[in-house]
């Protein structure tokens, strides 16, 4: 499979047109050429620290033009950038400093504050300011070389770091950038975490197309309405849940014309949703997307295919093979569900000191696949159809998906054993119309006022993405043969209990 030479990511303000805009705030617009200038100023300032090549520098930030421009001036200093979703809470962040073995944390002053001894490693410098040195020009490191971890939940345990290099960030962006048909006049409204690979890929993809990226925190969906007409927006990324909001809003038909590309992932479309989205916004192209952090993106499905397979996640992107395999490792026939196995350039490293996990994921490619070398086993189902477009069946994994993140059960079920209220607890993600689905604890309690007390508490510890929505008490969890907790089990009896 033929792909473009993969460049170091630190090379992308090179490919807009100087006096061009590339990023667009509250402040103004910077230019390529300003964007080039500022990354040289800011690995400067991470060079002068006298950092050990690969050493890792944390960013726990909102969506500040220093949280923009990290993922390119680390690179630029020969490092490692792991940004944390701003979302998250102290000990989650400590947890992924920990485990990074961060030597930097790029913050602010009141998220310091709110950091306990022993969060930030010994050893981690903390700055509240952006690094600021001399100039440092391009660099030509080997585009193998490690540039980013990005965390994310597993389906067990705590959040494990996916390790992308140069080129897996390189050739991700000119994927996007070709499939999506991206050019210097587009603007891209950036509304999802920088933290996730689709949130920061529309960094990368939307600056090789020589576009402009317009950052945006956003409190409500009126929000995004302001900054579509404010600052000429052209395409929006978004997952199910930001357009169930963005569909209740008034849109004046000005504004919603702006529009001339969606992008989804991070859960399915539904056939209702795609309908209302089209008739909303008539002159947007809408894509559909599949994809994984450990391949970065593995399907998009063409618009012009969209209204007649609403359902379907389409046929693999720019420089990915994928294929549905069975369980014995043959390519599964047209029709027939299997694993969805992703090869090719894109494919992640691994996950960051966990090898038993990378081994379980990461695995040598089925012999008959083009592309070869290491793949990524998805764990989720899909089926291929006689029309070639492939449809997604199940996910293997427990994970639970709340608008758009990513969420371990374990991670939830930790926080709720944490405060002594609960004796046991397992949490299932049931089906959610406007959230993709909800958390559902199913706990015994040790305390009278179980609930609130514990709701209180993750109020304070828990993004609110990893909130549960509801709480199923009661006497004993429902067990197997061997004495273990039965999930499946555990899932009926909460569905019964929440459609009660």
């Amino acid at each position: 499979m033929e792909f473009p030479r993969a460049r170091t990511i630190d090379h992308l303000p090179s490919l807009g047109a100087a006096q061009a805009p590339a990023l667009i705030d509250r402040e103004g617009a910077l230019s390529f050429a300003a964007l080039e200038a500022a990354v040289a100023r800011m690995a400067g300032g991470l060079v002068a620290l006298g950092l050990a090549p690969g050493a890792r520098v944390a960013t726990w930030l909102p969506k500040t033009r220093t949280a923009c421009l990290m993922p390119l001036a680390t690179a630029r200093a020969g490092l490692v950038h792991v940004p944390v979703n701003p979302a998250l809470k102290r000990a989650q962040v400590a947890h992924i400093l920990s485990d990074s073995g961060a030597a930097v944390l790029v913050t602010q002053g009141a998220r310091v504050a709110a950091l306990e001894a022993g969060d930030v490693p010994d050893g981690c410098r903390v700055l509240t300011e952006p690094p600021e040195g001399d100039s440092v020009r391009p660099q030509d490191y080997d585009s193998r070389a490690l540039a980013a971890i990005l965390y994310t939940s597993g389906s067990t345990g705590r959040p494990k770091g996916v390790m992308l290099s140069h080129a897996n960030l390189w050739l991700g962006a000119v994927s996007v950038a070709s499939y999506l048909r991206l050019t210097p006049d587009d603007r891209v409204l950036a509304v999802l975490p920088l933290s996730f690979d689709y949130g920061q890929n529309q960094l990368l993809s939307t600056w090789a197309a020589g576009g402009a990226v317009v950052p945006l925190d956003y409190l409500t969906a009126r929000d995004v309405v302001k900054a579509v007409e404010r600052f000429g927006v052209t395409t929006l990324a978004g997952v199910p849940p930001l357009w169930t909001q963005l569909l209740e809003v008034d849109w004046p038909a000005d504004t919603a014309a702006r529009l001339k590309r969606l992008t989804n992932s991070g859960g399915a479309l539904t056939p209702r949703m795609v309908r209302a989205l089209r008739e909303r916004f008539a002159g947007a192209d809408l894509y559909a997307m599949y994809g994984l952090t450990e391949a970065f993106r593995s399907t998009y499905l063409d618009p012009a295919l969209i209204d007649a397979h609403p359902d379907a996640i389409g046929s693999a992107i720019p420089f990915a093979e994928v294929a549905v395999v069975r369980a014995d490792g043959s390519r599964a026939d047209a029709g027939e569900a299997g694993e969805l196995v992703h090869a090719g350039p894109l494919v992640a490293q691994g996950y960051w000191r966990d090898a038993a996990r990378t081994a379980a994921r990461f695995r040598p490619a089925p012999e008959w696949m083009d592309s070869g070398g290491m793949a990524v086993w998805s764990g989720d189902t899909v089926a291929l159809g006689s029309d070639g477009l492939l449809r997604f069946v199940g996910r293997d994994d427990e994970m639970m998906k709340v608008a758009g993140n990513r969420i371990s059960p374990t991670e939830v079920e930790e926080a709720v054993l944490a405060g002594g209220e609960v004796a046991e607890a397992v949490a299932v993600g049931l089906p959610d119309e406007r959230q993709g689905q909800a958390i559902t604890v199913v706990a015994r309690a040790l305390v009278a006022d179980a609930e609130a007390l514990v709701r209180a508490r993750l109020r304070r510890e828990l993004p609110s993405f990893q909130q549960p929505s509801h709480y199923v008490w009661v006497e004993a969890l429902p067990r197997n043969a061997n004495g273990k907790l039965d999930r499946v089990a555990v899932r009926a009896l909460a569905q019964a209990a929440v459609q009660s």
